[in-house]
């Protein structure tokens, strides 16, 4: 009985994988995946593979660099580390604040505290879990040696390139495209970076977005995946191309800004700002869309991962106008308050929060 539910259950997994990976749903008509088998030439599934452990390294990498480079370079630049003081313990308030419970009610009954106090309980609390200043300048530097270096392998691996200048040969001889060893390099770096900040995503600093940026990860490496797997490979070093154009002026932005350097920060914005609405409200739906929709129905047979592909596209392209959102906003507050602050974090104004508490325990003392 045990080998004949082995054999049933080994049947119906081949099954399904066959149907899984039918050519039907990821080449196009008459294309089956034996022209590409044994050929080093061509995309293989098995270098999806390679990201993963470069992914760990990486984040090893990143370890390193943010204790023998910008931990000493934030302190040098004067970037606080100061932790904050936890709150007196409490058993109670403290399971309390790890399950996010806001009876207060019922809170002051069980620790004989007033509700005052339980409220300046939770908020030292809460403070006292944010990171420091110098975490955040550490990150941010992490992000930023990455994003200038894949800026720079972009161009360096594409600009030669025919279809980077015309995407009609995205879909000419579609889908016999050869990959260029720098075009195999640039797809296998991006991809591990884009593994380790889904990695790391839990563990660093919480902002607003966490949720769309988890999305806009899961559908970036998603992409990347599905454009390897069937060929589609020219069109996705695009996206890279496009996406890695303004990133890196982001995060030099909120370095200046950490070490209060003003003009630095605020000339950073602007390229910025400026660069990130072209590239991904103008060239990404004009460019790469409009190829994806218009250019591919001209010379490519439709089959159904190319849906996939172009539905993923669309899932960013509302993300980056979600985005827009909070770059206008921070524009915004800028030109009024003449201070350039990232609206996604959640901690930014940490500080503030904790002179406001400090104050406010001088007055109940």
């Amino acid at each position: 009985a045990t080998i004949s539910s082995s054999l049933v259950m080994s049947s119906i997994l081949h099954t399904v994988s066959q149907q899984f990976w039918s050519p039907n749903i990821w080449l196009p008509p008459n294309i089956t995946w034996e022209h590409f088998e044994n050929r080093e030439d061509y995309a293989q599934f098995y270098d999806l593979l390679y990201p993963l452990p470069m992914a760990m390294a990486l984040m090893v990498l990143r370890l390193l660099m943010d204790r023998a480079v910008f931990r000493p370079l934030g302190r040098m630049l004067g970037i606080g580390d100061k932790a904050r003081k936890m709150p007196e313990h409490s058993a109670l308030l403290e399971a309390a604040f790890q399950c996010g419970q806001s009876d207060y009610e019922s809170l002051c009954s069980n620790t004989g505290l007033s509700d005052r106090q339980v409220r300046r309980w939770m908020r030292r609390r809460s403070l006292a879990s944010k990171p420091t200043k110098l975490d955040k300048f550490t990150e941010t530097g992490w992000r930023w040696v990455f994003y200038l270096t894949a800026h720079v392998l972009s161009v360096w691996a594409l600009c030669g390139k025919a279809w980077v200048w015309n995407t009609f040969h995205c879909w000419y001889g579609y889908p016999f495209h050869t990959i260029d060893r720098e075009v195999w390099w640039h797809y296998m770096l991006e991809m591990a970076f884009y593994w380790s900040l889904t990695f790391t995503q839990f563990t660093d600093v919480k902002r607003k977005d966490f949720w769309e940026m988890f999305i806009h990860h899961i559908a970036t490496l998603s992409l990347l995946i599905l454009s390897w797997t069937n060929h589609m490979h020219r069109m996705g070093s695009l996206v890279l191309l496009i996406h890695d154009f303004a990133d890196h002026w982001m995060e030099l932005a909120k370095l200046a800004r950490y070490a209060n350097f003003k003009k630095c920060c605020d000339i950073s914005f602007i390229i910025f700002m400026l660069t990130w609405t072209y590239t991904r409200l103008g060239i990404f739906p004009t460019w790469v869309i409009y190829s994806t929709t218009i250019d591919a129905a001209q010379l490519v047979q439709m089959f159904p991962v190319y849906y996939i592909f172009n539905c993923l596209l669309s899932i960013l392209l509302v993300l980056h106008i979600i985005w827009f959102y909070y770059i206008a906003k921070v524009a915004f507050k800028s030109l009024n308050s003449g201070k350039t602050d990232d609206s996604r974090s959640d901690s930014d104004s940490d500080d503030e929060g904790s002179d406001d508490l400090h104050s406010d325990e001088k007055k109940n003392n």
